[in-house]
């Protein structure tokens, strides 16, 4: 499959079922490698994932959806907690201090380059996924639930929250995408 066909396939899919189309195995050996094969600034390696399954994704979104009040806890409800697991990300913001005092002019860059490897990771993954027939849906509900994670799974303060994947069997087809004005968002000059 083409990248260009992978990137059609990945949609955000909100409705997501416990029932995998592929082996568990196959879609824990996929995050990995693709979070293997991703680039990020300086080969720094600061992205950290967290795979959540069964109780511990069921526990996670529980957790999530305590959070907050109705509508927006019944829509969680409703859309994630029916998934199969969901990745966690973040980065390990020690890595970056480290870069940061060793690479004293790209000081002011090494957070953004953070964000930016997260994103490709994030990005790859869910390409990877949908590639598999597994759906997914990217999330920022932080920094409200941040703390309730780092002390739910025992983390470093040095780890900062990014994203949230909730991923799983597709339950409905993706609604049909508006087609963009490319020509105002690509510019080319000659």
């Amino acid at each position: 499959m083409s990248i260009i066909e992978s990137l059609e396939k990945r949609r955000t899919r909100y409705s997501l079922t416990k029932d995998l189309p592929v082996p568990e195995e196959k879609v824990l050996e996929t995050i990995k490698r693709v979070a293997e094969l991703s680039p990020d600034a300086f080969d720094c390696r600061s992205g950290r994932l967290i795979v959540l399954l069964g109780e511990e994704n069921d526990r996670f979104w529980d957790m999530v959806i305590g959070t907050f009040d109705p509508p927006i806890a019944d829509y969680k409800q409703a859309c994630f907690r029916g998934s199969y697991g969901t990745i966690l990300y973040f980065y390990e913001n020690d890595v970056v201090e480290a870069l940061e005092n060793k690479f004293e002019l790209f000081r002011p860059y090494f957070q953004g380059w953070a964000m930016q490897a997260s994103a490709m990771v994030q990005m790859n993954i869910w390409s990877a996924l949908a590639d598999l027939g597994v759906g997914a849906s990217l999330h920022h509900y932080n920094p409200v639930i941040d703390d309730a994670v780092k002390e739910m799974y025992g983390l470093p303060a040095s780890w900062k929250f990014i994203a949230q994947m909730p991923f799983g069997g597709l339950a409905d087809d993706p609604r049909v995408k508006d087609p963009d004005d490319i020509e105002a968002r690509v510019f080319v000059r000659r």
